[in-house]
């Protein structure tokens, strides 16, 4: 193998790509990436048995053409290293791959492509095509409550349920709900719900554009997307996720229209005095106005008064604040609109405007 790229034409799936090596591998192999050249494309891969990300790029001169697999974090860190105009030279001597830029050379060890694992091959059973754009919308505004480590290892992912008629993602970690729907017309008979883990969506994320289509496509244990110059694969998690209409507040008779801005403020300066751990603020509701209460071990408190559009019985709650934040800093409009029914039920959150994202607060005891 020997080819000569310039380094931006090298970085870019390059960063890519390594986002999907783990750095701590039981099998070294994984730590690095996969190098093809055919004729004057160069394809790079990365994957850590659940992910597989594909990455391809035109060099500038193609010698001799291979495939070898090299240590990822360290030629990342050589080419972003170098100047922002450099040309590469990359050639196999024997098991060394040299990597030489000007008056600078590194030699770096290889293991043999033949070791590097292939994500298995399964028929498709059905795909959908949406804007890139959208695809990114949805899935930043729900991916922040996915679970992080749970046992309950189905949490650790995303819901994908696809109907005839939509394209709809929830996530929950157990203490919160985030769902967006897409209206879309897809070529199936039936509801699907397929589950991506954590990593595979926050990878998918890392890929999309503003511009251009994106076409998924679902096997029985895979999950594929091809955009421009890049092929995404991951396994699916083989769980079920739980119900989540049955986590949907029903009933709140309490409708709070409030500034978005004004009320992530409020809750964020709120927060500071709040406790560490537990992160719980009380909020009394009177009416034209929402009130937050924060205090910590250290006998310290916060209060801060929103004005808000509500007329009706008092009620005070108590709530993660976090979480609370979290969902302000995600809505897409001015407005926020916070359905309530009492103490012990959970917050109904949406944007003010019409919009098809809905989040789901369970409250806490102080």
């Amino acid at each position: 193998m020997h080819f000569v790229i310039s380094r931006e034409a090298l970085l870019k799936p390059l960063q890519l790509v390594s986002g999907v090596v783990e750095r701590r591998q039981t099998l070294p192999v994984l730590s690095n990436v996969l190098l093809v050249l055919n004729n004057d494309e160069l394809s790079l891969t990365g994957t850590d048995l659940e992910v597989e990300l594909v990455g391809r790029t035109r060099v500038d001169t193609a010698h001799t053409h291979g495939a070898v697999t090299v240590p990822a974090r360290k030629l990342l860190d050589i080419c972003k290293a170098l100047s922002d105009d450099a040309m590469v030279e990359v050639s196999l001597d024997e098991k060394k791959l040299l990597v030489k830029s000007g008056r600078s050379r590194f030699t770096l060890v290889t293991l043999p492509s033949s070791e590097f694992p292939n994500v298995e091959e399964e028929p498709d059973t059905f795909s959908l095509t949406l804007p890139q754009k959208k695809l990114g919308e949805l899935i930043n505004s729900t991916s922040f409550a996915m679970a992080q480590q749970d046992v309950r290892y189905y949490l650790n992912g995303m819901l994908f349920e696809v109907s005839p008629d939509y394209l709809r993602v929830v996530s929950t970690d157990g203490h919160r709900l985030a769902m967006e729907t897409l209206e879309s017309k897809n070529d199936i008979a039936s509801v699907q719900q397929l589950i991506l883990p954590r990593k595979g969506v926050m990878e998918l994320a890392r890929l999309l554009e503003d511009e251009g289509d994106i076409t998924l496509v679902f096997g029985q244990n895979h999950i594929r997307a091809a955009v421009a110059d890049f092929t995404f694969t991951s396994k699916l998690v083989d769980g079920k996720f739980p119900d989540y209409n049955r986590v949907l507040p029903k009933g709140g008779n309490k409708v709070i229209l409030g500034d978005c801005q004004a009320l992530k403020q409020g809750f964020s300066r709120a927060s500071i005095l709040s406790n560490e751990k537990y992160r719980g603020v009380r909020v009394v509701l009177t009416n034209g106005e929402l009130r937050i209460f924060a205090n910590n071990p250290e006998q310290e408190e916060a209060e801060e008064v929103v004005a808000v559009d509500y007329q009706g019985d008092e009620l005070e709650m108590g709530f993660n604040v976090s979480y609370l934040i979290d969902v302000l800093s995600t809505l897409r409009s001015s407005q926020a609109k916070i359905t309530l029914l009492d103490a012990n039920s959970s917050a109904l959150i949406e944007s003010g405007d019409e919009s098809n994202a809905m989040y789901v607060v369970m409250p806490m005891r102080l």
